[in-house]
């Protein structure tokens, strides 16, 4: 088939490889100058760094380079996409900084329209594809709260920036800086920022828990989270195994585990002492993501370098003395010469008209996707990507090869009364469990083996008992996932050669 992949990050790359390798021919459009996604050369901030170690971090067929610190830093990912995209023949096919502005089904005619144009062109280009991808991801509309008084700031020498907007620290140099949020980017930024600023204030409407690379500063975060054992202490949708054990029987042992662990962190990052305690207890650190502690965050709070407002926002922002300031909730006015909004993104797809989105979407804005790849009410069409986890590369890759099975007729689907029903049912569980922080119904964090294997599982693709027993206490390394492509290729031959 003729396929347009839209987006270049791990979603869009794998997508357009594992497809070729399935005979299909494949265009991908991406409107950054380089490939990476969200981590472009175009969308990095000072001091972004990946929040997995490198050896959970990989497609399986293509890992990281040695020569990699355990943490990449965005550059080093952005280059091993994009040495990804050579080594497997992508990049002929690749169309950088080429926005698609629309993509239109005619669906007698069995055929997409996608309008695409340069990046600051206005001609535009129209081109017929019998399948779309969108693999634009779930960060894909950087999010700025509507603040009173912009103009006003702006006027008085102010600069409001998003996160995925703000490339160099040069800007933050000797300024008041404000930075609103308490992510990772958030507070990756804010630490990066107290070198070299004047004063360094952070605005966190609610605190997140938060976990050190190293819990005590000796057992990696790894072997806590990036293993099914840490996913198996939060309750999924469906317990299944030892899960029914933890919150059954167990349930007093997984939550010792859990106030041990909280109170580790408490001590470690001297929580108590700045008054950086969250509210509720560590369980809420699933809500909807798992954030890892900014190295030296901490000490730079204790050391005046790093301000932090907690429970609070920027109720407008202001001129005031002829210099550009925030006014908080307090009423409390603070300088503010830069405002930096590590304040998350919008999740849309912006090139698909009210109708098409609505199609994809339910009444809440959540998006209606059987295995979070598949649309109940729109043909010719695959979501890639829109099942974040902690291993993304791995989800996206699963979600690609599903994709493939499925185009090949390799699966058996439920009927679409009760595909429709689970979905509902899982939409339904993410908005209570998260508060509503679910990004639509994308993220999945921290459930993402379990959504790894519902993928695989379906496909009859999944790793066997002995590596998933390992990996409770081990983290799931992508290599061992390798010979999923080589299973599903060697089926498409068996059935080519039957035919």
């Amino acid at each position: 088939m003729k396929i347009a992949v839209i987006g270049a990050g791990f979603a869009g790359l794998s997508s357009a490889k594992v497809l070729r390798q399935f005979g299909h021919e494949v265009t991908v459009f991406e409107k950054e100058p380089d490939v990476g996604g969200v981590w472009s050369t175009s969308r990095l901030y000072p001091g972004v760094t990946t929040q997995n170690n490198k050896g959970t971090y990989y497609l399986s067929d293509f890992p990281m380079p040695k020569s990699y610190p355990e943490f990449p830093s965005g550059k080093q990912v952005q280059a091993y996409l994009a040495s990804y995209a050579d080594h497997f023949g992508v990049t002929p096919h690749l169309r950088l900084s080429t926005e698609v502005v629309a993509a239109n089904l005619d669906e007698q005619a069995g055929l997409w329209s996608v309008t695409s144009r340069k990046v600051g062109a206005e001609e535009t280009r129209n081109e017929d594809f019998e399948y779309v991808v969108v693999a634009n991801g779930i960060f894909s509309e950087p999010f700025i709260p509507p603040f009173d008084g912009v103009a006003d700031y702006e006027r008085a020498g102010g600069h409001l920036r998003h996160a995925s907007e703000f490339p160099d620290l040069d800007e933050a140099r000797g300024k008041d800086v404000v930075v609103v949020g308490y992510g990772k980017s958030a507070c990756d930024i804010a630490f990066a920022i107290s070198e070299v600023a004047t004063t360094t204030t952070v605005v966190a409407r609610d605190l997140l828990w938060k976990m050190p690379k190293k819990l005590g500063n000796l057992l990696p975060y790894k072997y806590l989270f990036l293993t099914r054992m840490g996913e198996g202490l939060f309750p999924y949708v469906e317990l299944r195994g030892f899960e029914r054990f933890l919150h059954g029987i167990g349930k007093p042992i997984r939550n010792l585990m859990l106030r041990t662990v909280q109170e580790i962190v408490v001590r470690q990052l001297r929580l108590r002492e700045l008054d950086l305690v969250p509210e509720g207890n560590f369980e809420r650190i699933a809500r909807s993501t798992v954030s890892l502690a900014t190295d030296n965050f901490s000490e730079h709070v204790a050391e005046g370098k790093i301000s932090v407002r907690r429970d609070n926002v920027i109720t407008r922002l202001l001129e005031k003395d002829g210099r550009p300031c925030a006014e908080l909730a307090t009423g409390e006015i603070i300088p503010a010469d830069l405002v930096v909004c590590g304040t998350g993104f919008r999740q849309v797809v912006p090139f698909f008209d009210d109708e098409l989105q609505e199609r994809v979407t339910d009444e809440h804005g959540d998006f209606e996707l059987y295995q979070y790849i598949q649309p109940l009410d729109v043909p010719r069409l695959s979501f890639v990507g829109y099942n974040s986890s902690f291993f993304s590369p791995l989800s996206a890759e699963a979600a690609a090869l599903w994709v493939a099975d499925y185009l090949m007729g390799g699966l058996e689907l439920p009927p679409i009364k009760e595909q429709r029903y689970q979905v509902a049912e899982r939409l339904r569980w993410m908005r209570e469990r998260t508060d509503g922080k679910h990004a639509h119904g994308t993220n999945i964090i921290p459930f993402s083996m379990h959504n790894i294997d519902e993928a695989l599982d379906e496909m009859e693709l999944n790793v066997g008992p002995v590596t998933r027993a390992l990996q409770w206490l081990i983290p799931p390394s992508p290599g061992s996932y390798q010979k999923a492509t080589t299973e599903l290729l060697a089926r498409q031959g068996r059935a080519q050669g039957e035919e």
